[in-house]
């Protein structure tokens, strides 16, 4: 039976709430859209985080049951692999540290002409393609030590198109700013048109990562999160425009099916596999170091109260 306590989960480490009611709502709208569309999961979607089953511990709240769609555009399970991702990235850029302290890391964006809707697909799974040729060319592979990059897709509702773009976070070796085949950024720019086979000039953007930022957290953490956030936020296809938002959501569906958001390469793909992270994929359950379940005193259940649109407490 509901008990009327309305769910607050707050993280210890920011002391900010938790946004389950909002990505819920966002989770019901996205499935309303699908069954518009047309497209089986609909249902499957609607059920997701419907039940939540928290664990009281000495530090507060943590999710320890729950069942989530797993569809690559849920609001829910979006946010938390970002949260994911996030958190093994960082685990992963520490162990590279320890294994190779004088590493240095850069930042690498490529952009390409927006897609038009029905391209959108074959272009991101070209531009994949060509970033795996282009690390191989001798310029950049004889100092890189690993990478991961992911895509990131942003809309634009004018006319309908879509701007896909990657960021790639390179480790490369200490000598590489030393050496003669040290890049610019109009020399990375020329690498990625030949890798990318395009017939105009693109444009890129090559930094190196700061040991500290100015507000004093690590810049390759910064960049970490920025590597590991939305894919496409779901602003860009849930807002007040129900018939824009779904001519946007049919073409990301249809693009994104089968694609991977994050892909690694070198030593940071060898940590991946050797953290066992890469066989924990779908878990968006256990993340972080919420995953402790030693000091659990005892659980709580949440359910979707449809009638006041919030998790009420259940008994």
């Amino acid at each position: 039976m509901y008990t009327g306590e309305i769910l607050k989960d707050t993280s210890k480490y920011n002391g900010k709430e938790r946004p389950w009611r909002i990505k819920k709502l966002d989770n019901l709208t996205y499935a309303e859209y699908l069954e518009v569309l047309k497209f089986k999961k609909a249902n499957r979607v609607r059920d997701c985080g419907n039940v939540l089953k928290f664990a009281k511990t000495v530090d507060g709240m943590k999710l320890y049951q729950t069942w989530f769609c797993h569809s690559r555009l849920c609001p829910l399970c979006s946010w938390r692999r970002s949260l994911k991702n996030s958190y093994e990235l960082q685990k992963i850029l520490d162990e590279a540290n320890r294994k190779v302290p004088k590493a240095i890391y850069l930042f690498l964006t490529l952009t390409e002409e927006n897609s038009q809707i029905g391209d959108l697909k074959e272009n991101l799974r070209s531009m994949n393609s060509s970033i795996r040729r282009l690390m191989q060319y001798k310029k950049v592979s004889k100092h890189l030590i690993g990478y991961v990059r992911s895509s990131e897709i942003t809309v634009n509702r004018e006319n309908y198109t879509f701007h896909q773009h990657m960021h790639i976070l390179l480790m490369m070796k200490s000598s590489y700013f030393n050496s003669d085949s040290y890049l610019t950024n109009m020399d990375w720019a020329k690498l990625w048109k030949k890798a990318r086979k395009l017939d105009y000039e693109p444009i890129i953007n090559i930094q190196k990562i700061r040991a500290k930022s100015r507000h004093g957290q690590s810049a390759l953490i910064s960049s970490a999160k920025e590597v590991s956030k939305y894919q496409v936020k779901d602003s860009d296809y849930i807002t007040n425009n129900k018939e824009s938002d779904l001519i946007i959501l049919d073409e990301l569906e249809k693009s994104l099916q089968g694609s991977r958001q994050l892909s690694f390469g070198g030593l940071l793909k060898e940590i991946r596999h050797n953290l066992l992270f890469d066989k924990k994929e779908d878990d968006l359950i256990n993340i972080g170091n919420d995953s402790d379940s030693s000091n659990i005193v005892k659980t709580v259940m949440f359910k979707w109260n449809s009638s006041i649109s919030d998790y009420v407490s259940w008994e």
